[in-house]
């Protein structure tokens, strides 16, 4: 039986103004009483919220179709998406399921490292619901535009897909290296170095990837997908390094994600990429994952805890 206070609390959320990056009270109480995966009540779209994503993706079509990957504009093309109006996620997992077997699930902010990584070995994407302002091209946080447009058109490519689920599948090979080591410093310590490398990898491949093609360098990361300005700013050698990506570079390069990116990584191909998710895994077996530079991104002791809760759930 459910109690009034709770419907209460349910009903306030429901009712909140929008559901707009940082302002939405649906989030907050989802937040609040931990729930991490979560319904999209699309009825809380605001009017405000349909025409940001409007004027966002107005202003990406033309970008997209000179320096995306082809890849990501075959996914574009198979989603349907609607230029005016928020998706419903539904319907884009409609489009994606039977492409490669992932779907968009909805959540409620940002998950714990190991919950994250274990999704995409299962093929589902976390993917957030609230939309930012319309004013902000640079989203310094993700929101459905980043993950809808950004992420989830490369997840209709079979190839860049097994990407996805052989990374995430690293996360269960360190729960499982860890699980054995009796000291509890020690084994936070290992876990908190790989944590921080296999996050580097994944910043400098799946968000803010390049890659080569016979019409020159196209972006496949989904953060600069997503963005104006770091589209502008990622194929401009003036404005950013653009480095051949070695593994020994990403794992020890911090980044921090809520500024423009001064150094992108290069990749051939994404059979390439599946290959270099292979070697990252077998650099974690061999230690050399254990002591990458430290600096950013921080890791929480919650990451590192969900990780040993995760050991054995393979």
């Amino acid at each position: 039986m459910v109690s009034t206070s709770s419907t209460s609390s349910l009903d306030r959320a429901e009712t909140g103004a929008g559901l707009t990056t940082g302002g939405s009270a649906f989030i907050e109480q989802a937040q609040e009483s931990g729930r991490y995966f979560i319904h999209q009540p699309y009825h809380l779209y605001s009017e405000a919220n349909h025409a940001a994503w409007r004027q966002l993706y107005a202003g990406m079509e033309e970008r997209w179709a000179r320096h995306a990957n082809a890849p990501f504009l075959r996914g574009l093309d198979a989603l349907r998406l609607d230029p005016c109006h928020v998706p419903r996620l539904e319907d884009v997992n409609k489009f994606l399921r039977p492409l490669t077997g992932f779907q968009a699930v909805a959540v409620s902010g940002f998950l714990p490292a190991f919950v994250f990584f274990d999704c995409l070995s299962r093929r589902e994407f976390p993917t957030t619901i609230t939309m930012r302002d319309a004013a902000e091209a640079f989203a310094p946080w993700p929101d459905i535009f980043h993950d809808v447009t950004g992420h989830v058109p490369m997840h209709t490519d079979p190839a860049f897909a097994d990407v996805l689920v052989r990374f995430g599948r690293c996360a269960h090979t360190a729960a499982e290296m860890v699980s054995g080591i009796a000291d509890a410093d020690e084994q936070a310590r290992r876990l908190t170095s790989i944590i921080r490398a296999m996050a580097r990898f994944f910043w400098f491949t799946i968000e803010t990837g390049l890659m080569r093609s016979p019409e020159g360098l196209k972006v496949y990361g989904s953060a600069l997908l997503s963005s104006r300005a770091e589209m502008d700013r990622a194929v401009n050698p003036a404005l950013v390094q653009q480095s051949p990506l070695q593994l020994e570079w990403v794992i020890h390069q911090g980044f921090l994600p809520n500024f423009f990116q001064p150094l992108l990584f290069v990749v051939d191909s994404f059979d390439h990429l599946f290959g270099l998710v292979g070697e990252l895994e077998d650099w974690m077996r061999r230690g050399k994952l254990d002591d990458v530079a430290p600096g950013e991104p921080s890791i929480s002791a919650s990451d590192v805890q969900s990780f040993l809760q995760g050991a054995g759930t393979r």
